[in-house]
């Protein structure tokens, strides 16, 4: 009887020192909350961008069989302003895409044409005019990374370009023996087409904040051909005249341009936990 009151004491014992050991043991805090990874799309945004055109043509074409024997001399377009606005979708870190509307300023046209080729006879054409476009492209960027703020794209588009041609004009002079020839003037009405349209774009991103960025961009833009319209010869001669084409006209723009993401970043707020 004895050795059953010494295990329950003993029993008892055990289980008070337990139980003061652990009151002496410190409460674990909360769990740790860590942030959710920032999510890797932007959604929608605007773009708009202003810049200048640097513009040049492969050739400037007529049909006259007697073209071909005319060299051309300084044939070219003066620069001028572009504008455009746009919207688009941040599908991810590195990939967006948008649709812009572009107008290109008016760009004053020169050059001319001389010839020997015609015995004891010089002739001289002297253009003028100019030229504007009104650009709709689909484009595709490619954003390579992100260091202090700068994030550096490249990128492509296709679309079309109506191309106008306006205040064309042919003025010629000649000799014949040394002979002045009578001049030749020759007007073509304003005219504008439709072209296939592409381009290649690069440059560099800084996010001012979250929502804004500002871009300072490179674009290749090939704008397809552009035609004048009925001409009307005053040189005095019933010899009918031929609209000119501007073949393959191309340009080097430079922009300066901003993003504005419309959907705000998430706020993160971590949970409340309660103590007692």
């Amino acid at each position: 009887m004895r050795s059953v009151k010494f295990l329950v004491a003993a029993g008892a014992a055990s289980l008070l020192s337990s139980m003061a050991f652990a009151a002496d043991l410190a409460i674990a805090p909360p769990p740790m909350y860590s942030p959710p990874p920032p999510a890797d799309f932007g959604g929608w945004y605007l773009r708009g961008d202003i810049g200048m055109t640097n513009q040049k043509m492969k050739s400037l074409n007529n049909p006259d069989p007697n073209a071909v024997l005319f060299t051309p001399v300084g044939m070219g377009f003066d620069s001028s302003t572009l504008f455009d606005l746009g919207v688009g979708y941040q599908f991810n870190n590195w990939f967006r895409a948008d649709v812009i509307g572009q107008w290109r300023g008016r760009a004053n046209f020169h050059g001319s044409q001389f010839s020997d080729a015609f015995v004891g006879t010089a002739l001289v054409d002297n253009y003028s005019g100019s030229k504007s476009e009104a650009v709709v492209m689909a484009n595709a960027y490619v954003d390579l990374g992100t260091w202090w703020c700068l994030t550096p794209y490249i990128g492509a588009g296709i679309g079309g370009s109506y191309n106008r041609i306006s205040s064309f004009r042919d003025d010629g002079f000649g000799d014949s023996f040394g002979v002045a020839r009578p001049s030749s003037f020759v007007y073509a009405t304003d005219n504008g087409k439709w072209n296939f349209a592409w381009a290649l774009h690069a440059g560099l991103g800084y996010k001012v904040t979250p929502n804004v960025t500002l871009e300072l961009g490179y674009s290749y833009m090939n704008l397809g051909d552009a035609t004048t319209g009925v001409n009307s010869n005053f040189a005095g001669t019933a010899t009918p005249q031929f609209p000119w084409t501007m073949k393959d006209i191309t340009s080097h723009d430079l922009k300066l341009g901003v993003r504005w993401n419309l959907e705000s970043p998430a706020v993160y707020a971590p949970p409340l936990v309660r103590k007692g």
